[in-house]
């Protein structure tokens, strides 16, 4: 909407808003302006799944300028790896946004190609929602997929002996916090790169379908709250502990970092933020599974086993992770880096 960015959205009311910002981006999306969104012509046999999250403040916007961007982006997200730990194949995001009337059109536009962007990147879309004002900003997505029948993947399911496989690229959004607040340093087109990893977060969405689809995945769960609360939910979710590898592989760029931080890689990939997937496999299928998540352009490392004695270790030690919990001391609201980074990381103040 050309000349508009000292508007707010105050000026311009839920119509204005309609036919001004949201027909010109969305009126050709089938069922725009109606109550219900429609998703698509189911033609083939498939089991349906819906996943529903709020985005919490990106914490690369406590590193940076606040564009609302980043917290469209991480909104969709959010939503999308639940359906990647499902094994589901994405047909619609649905939206809901409360936002200040004081917001200005411009802001609002960053939120939706944040949105936006986020979904084209991952095959999929916004095919409806709602919006209204409020005091505070609060953005809500429902993500609704398909699976094959009989392909959905669970948290239990696993049995002990089953290996451990961690895919995506963890480490990167706390590895840019830690060059941010001065920990390390880089050459430019290097932390260029982690910063933009940083601030675009993947969905393992190929990932979780190909494991899926071609049975070689027995549970999965998506690391939203870090790799170690991870690894214990799906252990107690099959009754089981696990034996987790102290030696991750981060590429070049994130094991300076850690060196300069004074940290192991494990330390930088056990944190949460960069939305992996732990899936549990078979051990006679990991160097299959392995394959096949690499054919899709997918990172993937093997990271441990899970265990019959219900303990967790990690390398030979027993492990107590990082976990960010809701409703506990450790849930994620924000707050000031200079004491968001020792407290995520373990590292000295």
């Amino acid at each position: 909407m050309s000349g508009t960015t000292e508007l707010h959205l105050g000026d311009l009311g839920e119509r204005g808003i309609q036919e001004h910002v949201l027909r010109p981006r969305y009126g050709d999306t089938e069922g725009f302006g109606d109550d219900s969104a429609f998703l698509a012509k189911v033609t083939t046999p498939s089991e349906l799944v819906a996943t529903t999250d709020s985005c919490p403040t990106p914490v690369v916007n406590l590193l940076a300028e606040p564009d609302l961007y980043h917290a469209g982006w991480l909104l969709a997200t959010i939503n999308l790896s639940d359906l990647a730990a499902a094994g589901a194949e994405p047909l619609g995001l649905v939206v809901n946004y409360t936002l200040p009337k004081a917001t200005t059109v411009r802001e609002f536009e960053r939120l939706l190609d944040g949105v936006d962007d986020c979904c084209t990147e991952h095959g999929t879309k916004v095919v409806g929602g709602d919006l209204r004002d409020g005091a505070a900003t609060q953005l809500t997505a429902t993500a609704i997929g398909r699976c094959v029948p009989g392909s959905r993947l669970r948290r239990s399911g696993a049995r002990a002996g089953d290996r451990l496989l961690l895919t995506g690229s963890p480490g990167y959004l706390w590895a840019a916090a830690l060059l941010a607040t001065g920990r390390a340093t880089l050459p430019a087109s290097e932390r260029d790169d982690i910063w933009r990893r940083a601030c675009r977060p993947m969905a393992q969405l190929k990932a979780g379908k190909v494991l899926a689809a071609n049975g070689l995945a027995r549970a999965a769960m998506d690391v939203s709250d870090g790799l170690f609360a991870t690894v214990r939910t799906l252990g107690e979710a099959n009754g089981l502990g696990a034996a987790v590898s102290g030696d991750f592989d981060l590429g070049e760029p994130l094991a300076q970092v850690c060196a300069q931080a004074g940290l192991r890689p494990f330390d930088l990939a056990q944190t949460w933020g960069d939305w992996g997937l732990v899936v549990a496999v078979r051990a006679e299928d990991v160097a299959l599974a392995t394959k096949m998540v690499r054919e899709e352009g997918v990172a993937v490392q093997e990271i441990g086993t899970l265990t019959a004695d219900g303990g967790l270790t990690a390398g030979t030690a027993p492990w107590r992770g990082i976990a960010q919990e809701r409703f506990s001391a450790s849930s994620w609201h924000g707050g000031d880096l200079s004491t968001l980074v020792p407290e995520v990381l373990s590292i000295p103040a």
